[in-house]
């Protein structure tokens, strides 16, 4: 039988998240792989570089990234069996606990509900704009909540169940490399004229690395709000990203809601098209039924981690 590591991760994380005494003191793993991006790109990524060079530079940074994570978590991961041998699997799952984002997504959308629940729509904006990358300053009650339920959706990938993915393959290795580039995707994988090729080997790693997971991520959501396939087969490429879309087409299927429609970033409206069919108008009623399908999702990912202990 297979070490737990991680079924034990998930445990963690669900029970204590990032604790905010850790953050204060150490910090996240991620705010290193933002300063090495951030630290990258005011070098490399300049307006006197042609284009083709800020492409190159931008895969330059990501494969610094990828062999800095990958071999730090492959020497670590070494190093805990060479001391502990087979319980060095314990301080693995550790080391993993904070690349999953089970408490901490539950807790940012369960906020959001909260706020509107409340009555407190200004409250629910600043809550949903921790989330979310759009603009949140205009929005109605109707588009926090489902802002809220999009990020919902959409982290339940790459918040857990990609790096579940990875960890499962490789250990330690694979989650960390998973995180570093999917933060480099989330800093420098945009479509602006600034980002567009320095920024273009994050968005399309990240695109290949999400993939299995993004499919495995549509149909557990599926599988826990007990619907939702058709609008799946239906939607989930409509996105523009080649991934996001599982997600979240099969969340707007299994709580009979549409998602996305125009959207506003930096002041500038875009007419991405809706998801799902029904009505557009949520709240925190729809916020509590997208967090309960969630939490049986995640349960779903605990057998898979479970079974996958048992069957390795």
């Amino acid at each position: 039988m297979a070490e737990p590591v991680a079924f034990t991760a998930l445990a963690l994380d669900a029970a204590f998240g990032w604790p905010r005494g850790l953050y204060r003191r150490i910090g996240h793993p991620v705010g290193l792989f933002a300063r090495i991006i951030v630290g990258c790109e005011a070098r490399w990524n300049r307006a006197e570089y042609g284009f083709g060079a800020r492409r190159a530079l931008g895969m330059l940074t990501l494969l610094i990234l990828i062999f800095l994570t990958g071999s730090a978590g492959w020497a670590i991961q070494r190093l805990l069996f060479a001391h502990f041998g087979t319980w060095g699997w314990i301080g693995v799952a550790i080391l993993a606990w904070p690349a999953l984002a089970q408490r901490s997504l539950f807790d940012h959308v369960r906020a959001v509900g909260e706020r509107i629940d409340a009555g407190d729509l200004p409250g629910a904006r600043a809550a949903v704009a921790m989330i979310v990358g759009r603009d949140t300053a205009e929005l109605d009650e109707s588009g926090v909540a489902r802002a809220a339920i999009e990020s919902l959706a959409e982290s339940f990938c790459d918040g857990i169940a990609a790096p579940l993915f990875w960890l499962l393959l490789f250990g330690l290795p694979g989650v960390w490399a998973y995180k570093a580039v999917n933060t480099a995707d989330s800093l420098i994988g945009h479509r602006e004229a600034r980002w567009r090729a320095f920024g273009w080997a994050a968005a399309r790693i990240d695109d290949l690395a999400n993939w299995i997971p993004a499919r495995a991520a549509g149909v557990l959501i599926c599988l826990a709000g007990d619907g939702g396939w058709r609008i799946l087969r239906r939607d989930a490429r409509k996105h523009a990203s080649p991934n996001a879309g599982w997600p979240e087409a099969a969340m707007a299927g299994a709580l009979g809601l549409r998602l996305g429609g125009p959207i506003a970033y930096d002041g500038v409206m875009r007419d991405k098209p809706w998801i799902g069919n029904g009505t557009s108008k949520a709240g925190g009623e729809e916020i509590d039924r997208a967090l309960a399908v969630y939490r049986r999702a995640c349960l779903l990912l605990w057998l898979v981690a479970g079974g996958a202990a048992w069957l390795l």
